[in-house]
């Protein structure tokens, strides 16, 4: 679902660098087939995301999304045409997974030399909180606009046990393996309960060392001292806008890859939007989507029981750093001229 804007550009790019680390490792081909859906879409047909569309998400091993919606079209609410967001609703994709990493010769944000170690995965609860009132906000008499935040137990212990589980799997690959609730417990009592559940979830996992952080002390801690964070876990709208820090922090949203996972399915998609003041001139950092795509081959990998398509995906990891080690390639947001298509051919030769 390459969807609007610079979606277009980045999706062929991330795709074909899937297709080389598949090559290289080899036995596995992906067969894909497009589904239209988006702004652009919805304005030259008059639907967002047609039910054919619908119908080949429902029958893939997983969706792949570029980027949907254009500031300029909206529905007739005012909102923005979003089937990103309905992919997440339909198939309960309940845990929004956003790491954030400091890439080698990518110039972070913070001066401090620490700042190189920036390793940390946030996950966003993808389907409550504030956003189960997406649709049904309403307005009185012009006068108070109120919208209903959720927090269930079944969503919050399934996102808490992905959650666990990622940090047991950054344990067994070296990490701390720390698990951090994000919360303002202190206020509100939807979110005392949400720590009240993450607690009973946590004493089911001893072997995970698990703390918690009210909202405003882990943005502060995110530009104090991010490399000290490991997994983090928090409600939708804590965790859409967090998500966004975290990004500014390695470079900015053309390097935030992420996956909206559930039980059965899953999507993966750069963390940016369509970025219509770019499109078509050829400058979109491709790296988001292209670490998106090593996302979704890890995760079909392990699914699937391919350990080849889990090494494709961690090919695609080695491969952006070798592009970037030297510092030579830098992109144009950080005022380089490397564009998609030099970010894309670097990261190529290193796969081959």
């Amino acid at each position: 679902m390459a969807g609007d804007g610079i979606g277009q550009e980045v999706t062929p790019a991330a795709l074909a660098i899937a297709d080389a680390a598949l090559a290289r490792t080899g036995g596995v081909r992906l067969v894909r087939e497009d589904a239209p859906a988006g702004a652009a879409h919805y304005q030259s047909t008059g639907e967002a995301f047609p039910e054919t569309s619908r119908r080949t998400c429902e029958a893939a091993d997983a969706i792949y999304l570029g980027a949907m919606g254009l500031p300029s079209v909206r529905y007739a609410d005012g909102t923005e045409i979003a089937p990103q967001l309905d992919l997440r609703f339909m198939f309960e994709l309940y845990a929004g997974v956003r790491p954030t990493r400091a890439i080698p010769g990518v110039r972070p944000a913070l001066a401090d030399p620490r700042a190189a170690e920036i390793d940390f995965v946030l996950v966003r609860e993808s389907t409550e909180g504030l956003f189960a009132s997406r649709g049904k906000g309403v307005v009185e008499d012009d006068a108070v606009a109120r919208e209903t935040m959720v927090i269930t137990r079944r969503v919050s212990e399934r996102v808490f046990g992905y959650s666990f589980g990622e940090a047991e799997r950054r344990r067994a690959a070296g990490k701390e393996g720390r698990l951090t609730l994000i919360d303002k417990a202190n206020v509100f009592t939807a979110f005392a309960f949400f720590r009240k559940v993450f607690d009973e979830v946590a004493a089911r996992h001893p072997d995970v060392a698990a703390d918690h952080l009210y909202v405003d002390a882990a943005a502060l801690a995110m530009v104090s001292r991010p490399w000290a964070l490991d997994v983090a876990v928090t409600e939708n709208m804590f965790g859409d806008i967090l998500s966004d820090l975290a990004a500014g922090l390695v470079g900015g949203m053309g390097y935030a890859p992420s996956a909206d996972i559930g039980d059965e399915r899953a999507v993966f998609q750069p963390a940016h939007g369509s970025a219509p003041d770019i499109a078509g001139t050829g400058k979109a950092n491709p790296v988001a989507a292209i670490l998106s795509a090593a996302m979704m081959l890890d995760w079909l990998g392990a699914r699937h029981g391919e350990v080849n398509v889990v090494e494709a995906g961690r090919l695609i990891g080695r491969a952006v750093d070798a592009a970037f080690a030297d510092g030579g390639l830098v992109t144009c947001e950080l005022g380089g001229t490397a564009d998609t298509r030099a970010v894309t051919d670097a990261v190529l030769a290193n796969i081959r």
